[in-house]
């Protein structure tokens, strides 16, 4: 079934969301879904890395973490759009929060070696899609929620960011000082946060319904749906498109950092834990500042500036002397990233129609997600003498795709007009 942008919305679509009732709404569960998230990003190659040692398994892992997450975009959009996002969340997060505590007790009982190995690893591939499709569930509510706002999407956007990054910040270094005593009581501590996840999924509110095809859903129906939407929505499209080539270098220092840490700063894989929360700090701070610049400046502006400030910060990590330098040079780039996440994500919930948000946001969600497995892969295939150099010419990569993006968005009328509540259209 073809969605045209001009289709009917239903009848609730802007029906006004009492400001008192966010928190409960859409933030709450937010918080939740985003710690596990970090700490199953994050965490999962630094067990890894503790468990064997090696760089290549390493980025295997990292690959293997996220295929099966791309994966699910075939058919994690349409589902939120047929079943609901409530009940997507509610039901990835309680199979995260069983699966990660049987894994948990399993390794108790494990031997290191071989089979532990990959038992961790297969953990990481499967809590990579469930996690990804609760991710989709929440980012929908959040998109639906933004909306019904009194015309202040961008603000409610800026918060859900806020929340994603303040995660960024407890979670890599949670996962790191846990791990020090062994995977067991990371995997417990992840496999709470999902049960509280799977709890709080139920006070989130219904979103808009498509109606099921005749005998469900077809294999790879929702991606070719959300494609065509999509075609229809060049701007959207072009931003997706450059960030698809930017998040393939953030993908590859979040896979070689453990190596980078550890063999060339000499330090230990909490402190490579620590690196990401570090980072996400100055992300925060960013993330307010964008938000009050969008008024001014408009999308276009604060794209621009990010994206500028993110291929400076990338072109230099390879030259980086220290581990204060290469945290400094992550931190600029992550601060940059959060501001070209808040440009998507407002964008994002302006010019995707109600009725095919999920099969879009599934579409837009796996391109900019396909680099990731690209990067382990590129990892476990790099001697570690030549990093640096793969480093360099992702960066280089990069630069050149921001540019080009920036350049061709510089006429849109979205993304030049200012986002006050007099002009911001949901």
């Amino acid at each position: 079934m073809t969605v045209s942008l001009h289709e009917a919305q239903p009848a609730g679509r802007h029906a006004a969301i009492p400001p008192g009732s966010l928190f409960r709404q859409i933030y709450a569960p937010r918080v939740c879904d985003a710690l596990a998230y970090s700490m199953s990003t994050y965490a999962m190659p630094l067990v890894v890395l503790a468990t064997t040692g090696s760089a290549s398994l390493t980025g295997l892992a990292f690959a293997l973490e996220w295929i099966p997450r791309v994966a699910a975009f075939g058919f994690a959009g349409a589902l939120v759009d047929r079943s609901g996002a409530a009940i997507v969340s509610f039901l990835a997060s309680l199979a995260r929060a069983l699966l990660v505590a049987g894994a948990a007790a399993a390794l108790i009982a494990l031997p290191p070696g071989t089979v532990e190995t990959v038992t961790v690893m297969a953990l990481a591939a499967v809590t990579g899609a469930l996690t990804q499709l609760s991710f989709i569930a929440n980012e929908t509510v959040g998109a639906i929620v933004s909306r019904r706002t009194d015309r202040q999407a961008h603000k409610v956007q800026s918060v859900l960011i806020g929340v994603d990054q303040t995660a960024t910040v407890i979670g890599p270094a949670l996962g790191g000082v846990l791990l020090l005593t062994g995977p067991t009581l990371m995997l417990a501590c992840l496999s709470v946060l999902s049960f509280l996840s799977a709890a709080l999924a139920l006070q989130t509110p219904p979103t808009p319904l498509r109606a099921a095809r005749h005998g469900g859903p077809a294999p790879g129906g929702g991606l070719r749906e959300g494609w065509q939407t999509l075609r229809l929505l060049p701007s959207l499209r072009r931003l997706v498109a450059g960030l698809a080539c930017s998040n393939l270098m953030l993908g590859l220092l979040q896979s070689a950092s453990p190596i980078l840490v550890e063999d060339r700063f000499g330090r230990s894989p909490a402190a490579a834990g620590v690196l990401w929360s570090i980072a996400a700090v100055p992300t925060l701070a960013a993330v307010a500042c964008f938000r009050a610049s969008l008024d001014r400046l408009g999308l276009w502006g604060v794209g621009v500036i990010s994206a500028t400030v993110a291929a400076a910060a990338c072109l230099a990590v390879p030259q980086a002397p220290s581990y204060i330098g290469y945290v400094t040079l992550v931190a600029l780039f992550m601060a940059a990233d959060g501001g070209l996440t808040v440009v998507l994500r407002t964008l994002r919930s302006q010019v995707i129609p109600p009725a095919a948000f999920g099969t879009t946001l599934s579409l837009t969600i796996l391109l900019l997600l396909l680099p990731f497995p690209v990067a382990g892969v590129l990892l476990a295939l790099t001697p570690p003498p030549y990093l640096d150099g793969l480093i360099g010419a992702c960066a280089v990569m990069q630069a050149l795709a921001l540019l080009v993006t920036f350049l061709r968005l510089r006429n849109d009328p979205i993304l030049r007009a200012r986002t006050s509540p007099a002009r911001h259209q949901a």
